[in-house]
């Protein structure tokens, strides 16, 4: 794609087109996982200026893809994800999104089940303070003979501040009658119940604040602890 995205394209709705505009165009790394082999990656964005990464991958059948996704600055930045998945194959993303500033922080996904018996799994666990924006639009389509298709997107977002915004879209476009598809999305504060037991016991209320951000994060990089550390310490270093 050549021409600069509008937001007539629902994908680009909440992105900041003008940085848009100082990075386009983006070129796409294309990645292809051979039938029965599994392969990690890794897509880490913690740039303080803009920063696009455009993402197609073809998992062929009983293969295996796992991603995990960290965007976290003051800048704009955006990780998009086409996946297309071919008979039993298995897809997993563990995504966090993090913001400060006047940041705008986004990941696009958008799985295909092609061929019967795929699974999919994507956790994205969003943290935003001051005035940042993050995003998560994420489509998974179901093709008419992907039978047996598995998926789950699982979206939540914590606002430090009342000022902050978070966008979330999971969407189920299924051609196929007998599938097992579901998704969630929330949007909410720190609990205060649990800040307050954490109070009660001696703990201070940033290192409270902290340690339910990092549970928080962890939900979605349960595989990466090393890369959950990273996020954490940049919202520490940060706060």
């Amino acid at each position: 794609m050549t021409a600069l995205p509008t937001r007539k394209d629902e994908a680009w709705r909440y992105s900041d087109l003008a940085a848009v505009g100082s990075v386009w165009p983006v070129a796409t790394e294309r990645l292809v996982v051979a039938a029965g082999t599994s392969l990690a990656r890794r897509v880490v964005q913690d740039d303080e200026g803009t920063r696009v990464d455009t993402l197609s991958v073809t998992v062929e059948a009983g293969a295996t893809f796992a991603l995990d996704v960290v965007t976290m600055g003051s800048g704009f930045g955006r990780v998009a994800v086409d996946v297309t998945l071919m008979r039993a194959a298995h897809f997993v993303l563990g995504g966090v999104i993090l913001g400060r500033g006047e940041a705008t922080r986004e990941i696009v996904t958008t799985v295909t089940h092609a061929e019967p018996n795929a699974t999919s799994r994507q956790v994205v666990r969003t943290v935003l303070d001051d005035r940042a924006t993050g995003s998560y639009l994420g489509k998974v389509a179901v093709a008419r003979d992907a039978q047996k298709s598995d998926a789950v997107q699982s979206v939540k977002a914590l606002l430090l501040s009342r000022t902050a915004t978070a966008n979330a879209k999971p969407e189920l476009e299924i051609f196929a009658d007998d599938v097992k598809c579901a998704h969630g999305a929330t949007v909410g504060e720190l609990n205060r119940d649990a800040l307050f037991y954490m109070a009660s016991r001696g703990i201070g209320a940033d290192e409270a604040r902290a340690l339910l951000i990092e549970a928080f994060i962890g939900d979605a990089l349960a595989g990466s602890p090393d890369l959950a550390e990273r996020a954490v310490a940049w919202l520490r270093r940060t706060a």
